[in-house]
């Protein structure tokens, strides 16, 4: 078997391939892994170290937006797994070009080259639950009409829509997965945990938006790679699962137990304007995962987001470089802002 691992350079995608090369998914075992990644700054080489040199892997760096790479890459290919995407809600909100041109033209050319590959590939579409919208009470079950609000869960809607377009049409075989919000190590520490716990780490405050009543379900990364390889194992073609954690917490709630972990006080939050479009909960419903594929989360959070604090603790020097470069990039584009007004 031969898998191409899309984006496997970001945080989930390489720890599905260090995963998948170390024998945890059975039904994927001995494969041939192709990593395609283009390293923009949520990509790096680094996540991948500790499968560097594995007879079963090859790093190909490139442009899922590049039909002929593609192309030549899907010829032999048994299954695709796309985790590339651009995913970051705040960069959205600020020019959403690359989460188009990314989430959606880059799957519509792995969907053409998948389609015009032949019967026997498989392609596992990976997604969000924020393409869903916002739910006040109960939970999403998988066909709950799409209603976004960001522009990053725009392109993931449409996107899915592509996926699943390409089934129906060229009989393509695709699978479309949508998880609630991941943590653990390797995460680019823009998003909320790996930012607040190294900024806890150095001493400084933390920003909360709005009133801090945001409810997120939190999936633990490796709970999210072991669906996905059921779910290109056993799912069915043109179906959608849903992937939960399990744990759901208000953004106040979670901002506690990471200040208890890192032994500090709520005078190292900072309250920040709301973000724009901010949805207020989100809660899907895995009932048809754990039914058809048995799949239930097995990381407690409690465990998981020690472990996950104490490993961005040991390993400072994976983030530190990703933080000052992100905090110069920052520092440029408000420099950049205040020289146009």
């Amino acid at each position: 078997m031969r898998i191409l691992v899309a984006g496997g350079a970001g945080f989930i995608g390489s720890h599905f391939v260090r995963q998948l090369l170390g024998g945890a998914y059975p039904d994927l075992a001995g494969a041939e892994t192709v990593v395609l990644d283009k390293l923009t700054y949520a990509g790096n080489p680094a996540n991948l170290a500790a499968v560097r040199g594995h007879p079963r892997y090859r790093f190909v760096l490139g442009d899922i937006c590049d039909g002929d790479l593609v192309g030549s890459l899907l010829r032999g290919t048994d299954l695709v797994v796309n985790f590339a995407a651009e995913t970051h809600v705040d960069r959205s909100i600020d020019d959403a070009g690359a989460f188009v041109r990314t989430n959606v033209l880059g799957t519509d050319t792995l969907l053409r080259a998948a389609a015009g590959a032949g019967s026997g590939l498989r392609l596992v579409h990976v997604s969000t639950d924020e393409v869903y919208g916002s739910i006040a009470t109960g939970s999403w079950p998988e066909d709950h009409p799409l209603a976004p609000n960001s522009p990053y869960a725009a392109s993931k809607a449409a996107s899915d829509l592509l996926a699943l377009s390409y089934h129906r049409t060229h009989g393509v075989d695709v699978r479309v997965t949508r998880c609630s919000n991941n943590y653990g190590p390797y995460q680019y520490p823009e998003k909320l945990i790996p930012l607040f716990v190294t900024r806890l780490l150095d001493g400084r405050t933390v920003p909360l938006y709005g009133d801090g009543g945001n409810v997120r379900d939190w999936l633990h990364v490796d709970d999210h790679c072991r669906a996905v390889a059921a779910v290109a194992a056993k799912g069915r073609a043109g179906e959608v699962y849903n992937i939960g954690g399990g744990t759901e917490l208000a953004n106040t709630e979670l901002t506690d137990e990471l200040l208890r972990l890192l032994g500090r006080d709520r005078s190292s939050v900072v309250r920040v304007e709301d973000r724009k479009g901010h949805d207020r909960r989100y809660a899907v419903d895995p009932a048809k995962i754990a039914a058809e594929l048995g799949f239930r989360p097995r990381v407690g959070f409690a465990d998981g987001l020690a472990g996950t604090v104490r490993w961005y603790r040991e390993h400072r020097s994976w983030w530190e470089p990703l933080a000052a470069a992100a905090a110069a990039k920052a520092t440029e584009n408000e420099s950049d802002r205040k020289s146009t007004e």
